[in-house]
């Protein structure tokens, strides 16, 4: 039993040891190589493999040796005074001094002999080191740039290398983007970077400072103020023309509003003068219908009353000649039924008051008796004219009596057959 516990004991120890063991032997093989680093192992034998991060680099104790150098791009600030290469009347030089101020961007080169290059001639350096050799090189290109460029080419945005004074070389696509003064450091500065295992990258100008270009820099400011004043009077005037403009549209329609009220207005009157005759005829028209219709309504009223008075006076005169008739008739129907005992006794009874007017009537009256040779004497007639008188007179008295008045004429004497007539 203790003999079989050693053994596991034992079994225990090796599979520990195997398991911590081999993880520290791969460890000792195997380095980790990190992004934005590039790790160079160089063997024994002289050969050299480098591992660009982020990688496993493979090394062996002992026979292999390893170093590191960055890969990441290096910024090199830079600030160049020089002159130009300008030229005045004549091709006589007249160089314009400026001042850049730049930012260049330098990487360690992409094949193994550049890295390696690099790793022996420049990252075996000192960091300080390092940037003072950058700036030194690039402030070299840049002013031998500047002595073979215009002022005007240094301020210009894009430009091709075509007319400076450097050799002609092969462009590349990065040259078509740069303007001409990366394009001369670039071409200045490779071979030096080159035999230092780096390349150029990009070249940004922060700034280029000259006199010349500040006094152009005012005067453009003067000038853009001046067109800005310009622009600003031109505007103000479009603005005060289209104000013009706005209050001539305004005025011809306030003119145009002004002669549409007067037009308007001078309908109105005429319409209301219109209206007015109108009035007035329909008021003559009235009143001449009134006038008419009141003379009518007279006319008629008077119309009316005449034919009622007429039809009053006529039933009155028809009432009393019947009265006259009937009294007439009664008188008569009396005296015949009487005879002469009735005449007389009516004679006696009015004789005092028929006297006078017996009297008064045969003093009018014109008798002239005619006798005929066939008929009763003169004597007769005389005497039976006189009776008719009597009986007329009596007659009236009668109805004057029983208070009906006979018509004029209605009572005449009796003509009996002779010729005589009695006129009053």
């Amino acid at each position: 039993m203790f003999d079989n516990l050693n053994g596991l004991v034992v079994i225990g120890i090796v599979v520990a040891v195997v398991l911590v063991a081999i993880p520290a032997i791969v460890l000792a093989f195997l380095r980790d190589v990190p992004s934005g680093v590039i790790r160079i192992v160089s063997w024994m034998q002289g050969s050299t493999v480098i591992y660009r991060g982020p990688c496993k680099a493979k090394e062996v104790p002992l026979f292999t040796i390893g170093t590191e150098v960055p890969s990441s791009a290096i910024n090199v600030d830079i600030n160049i005074t020089d002159q130009t290469a300008d030229l005045g009347p004549d091709n006589i030089p007249a160089p314009i001094k400026v001042t850049v101020e730049a930012s260049a961007i330098v990487s360690i080169g992409e094949t193994d002999e550049m890295i390696q290059t690099a790793a022996n001639r420049f990252f075996s350096k000192d960091e300080r080191e390092q940037m003072s050799t950058l700036q030194d090189l690039l402030s070299s290109s840049g002013r031998r740039a500047i002595n073979l460029l215009t002022h005007d080419q240094l301020f210009s945005a894009k430009a091709t290398s075509k007319g400076l004074a450097i050799e002609p070389v092969a462009r590349t696509g990065d040259d078509e983007d740069d303007d001409p003064l990366a394009i001369i450091i670039k071409r200045a500065c490779s071979k030096e970077l080159t035999d230092l295992g780096l390349t150029f990258k990009s070249l940004n100008i922060k700034s280029v400072l000259s006199e010349v270009a500040e006094a152009r820099r005012r005067q453009s400011a003067a000038e853009a103020n001046a067109n800005a004043n310009i622009v600003q009077a031109v505007q103000d005037r479009r603005a005060q023309e289209a104000a013009l403009e706005a209050q001539r549209v305004i005025s011809d329609k306030e003119r145009v509003l002004a002669e549409t009220r007067a037009q308007n207005a001078v309908l109105i009157a005429r319409a209301e003068r219109e209206r007015q005759l109108a009035l007035a005829d329909q008021r003559a028209a009235e009143l001449k219908a009134t006038t008419v219709a009141g003379a009518t309504a007279e006319a008629e009223i008077a119309v009316i009353n005449a034919e009622a008075e007429g039809k009053a006076q006529a039933k009155k005169i028809i009432a009393v000649a019947e009265a006259t008739a009937e009294g007439i008739s009664k008188i008569n129907a009396a005296v015949r039924e009487g005879g002469e005992t009735y005449l007389r006794y009516r004679q006696l009874e009015l004789l005092p008051e028929l006297a006078p007017g017996i009297a008064d009537a045969l003093a009018q009256a014109k008798m002239i008796t005619i006798a005929g040779g066939d008929g009763p004497g003169a004597p007769a007639q005389a005497t039976s004219q006189i009776s008719a008188v009597l009986q007329t007179v009596l007659a009236a008295n009668i109805l004057g009596s029983a208070g009906v008045m006979p018509p004029p004429g209605a009572l005449r004497p009796v003509d009996n057959g002779g010729t005589a007539a009695t006129r009053g």
